[in-house]
């Protein structure tokens, strides 16, 4: 189980770091999101190679993927798909949505109105989607991959605390370094670099690690540890709302992802703390808050309180 899961984290995330360089932790944290069945919400600048790190990684995993530019005036039936007369068979047809593929990037998702937004909620918690009263599955594996500016605001609707609750990890690539970032000016184009990438692990192996990181053992004390932390958000005087059930489940399983992908059969205080402020931050509503990193200042906060359980020689 160890090497199965190491292999499939090295041939990830070398594979997407041919073309987002420098983010090797970044990449190991959109894959935990993927071996969970969750979803991610990348919050950046424009131009930080968001939409970039998402593609290479459909190509890597060898999922179908559709893209979606989010506006004002798309309508929820542009994701889902709708029913039309097919006047050469005189019957009603369901012509599927882009939503009907294993990865889908909503660029901007902060663009699109509350409707429009609030029609990914049922896709994203119970891999479906409901049209005119009938129930059609999705594809297995599905995930959300959702972009948007932080700083710009006209224009937008802030994304709902419900439908932020879905979202397995909120992440930021943040800017190069001097030397990657004159590295990808010398180099080609990196949309033919993404189109150059192959897929480089199986749909058995994928299978395997979604399913099979369940198995990862969680000591008592750590599941302990991992209670504290999300008590510790309820009780904070600084935080207006706490961490939900779904949001302690997420903590759990990320832990477990992050151990297995790690190499391990057991999960560590250390996984815990690794995953945490991408996990908890963005499910929390902070007194009296605006700011971005007022979340993950939070929680780093409470994980730096929280006793750490230590091994018993």
């Amino acid at each position: 189980m160890n090497r199965r899961f190491a292999a499939y984290r090295q041939k990830v995330v070398k594979n997407c770091s041919q073309v987002i360089f420098g983010k090797e932790e970044k990449i190991l944290l959109l894959l935990i999101c993927f071996v969970c069945s969750g979803h991610v919400l990348l919050e950046d600048v424009p131009g930080t190679g968001k939409t970039m790190l998402l593609r290479a990684f459909a190509k890597t995993i060898g999922g179908d993927f559709k893209r979606v530019q989010f506006t004002p005036d798309l309508l929820p039936s542009d994701l889902t798909g709708i029913h039309f007369y097919n006047q050469k068979t005189g019957e009603f047809e369901f012509r599927a949505g882009p939503l009907f593929t294993n990865v889908v990037l909503a660029d901007e998702i902060n663009r699109a109105t509350p409707r429009t937004q609030s029609s990914l909620l049922e896709a994203m918690e119970e891999f479906q989607v409901t049209v005119d009263g009938k129930t059609f599955p999705l594809e297995n594996p599905f995930m959300v991959m959702a972009t948007q500016n932080p700083l710009e605001s006209y224009g937008t609707f802030p994304l709902p605390d419900a439908q932020l609750d879905r979202f397995f990890m909120r992440l930021s690539l943040g800017y190069m370094t001097r030397e990657q970032e004159m590295e990808v000016l010398a180099r080609v184009s990196t949309i033919n670099l993404v189109e150059t990438l192959s897929q480089v692990v199986t749909a058995e192996e994928t299978q395997y690690v979604r399913t099979a990181y369940t198995e990862v053992f969680v000591q008592e004390d750590v599941a302990h540890y991992i209670m504290d932390i999300v008590e510790a958000t309820r009780n904070s005087s600084r935080i207006a709302t706490g961490l939900s059930t779904r949001g302690a489940m997420a903590l759990y399983k990320a832990s477990q992802a992050c151990a297995a992908l790690n190499g391990r059969d057991y999960v560590l205080p250390e996984d815990v703390q690794f995953v945490a402020p991408h996990v908890l931050a963005h499910r929390l509503n902070i007194q009296g808050s605006f700011k971005q990193g007022d979340g993950v200042a939070a929680v780093s906060e409470i994980i730096n309180l929280a006793a750490v359980p230590l091994e018993n020689l």
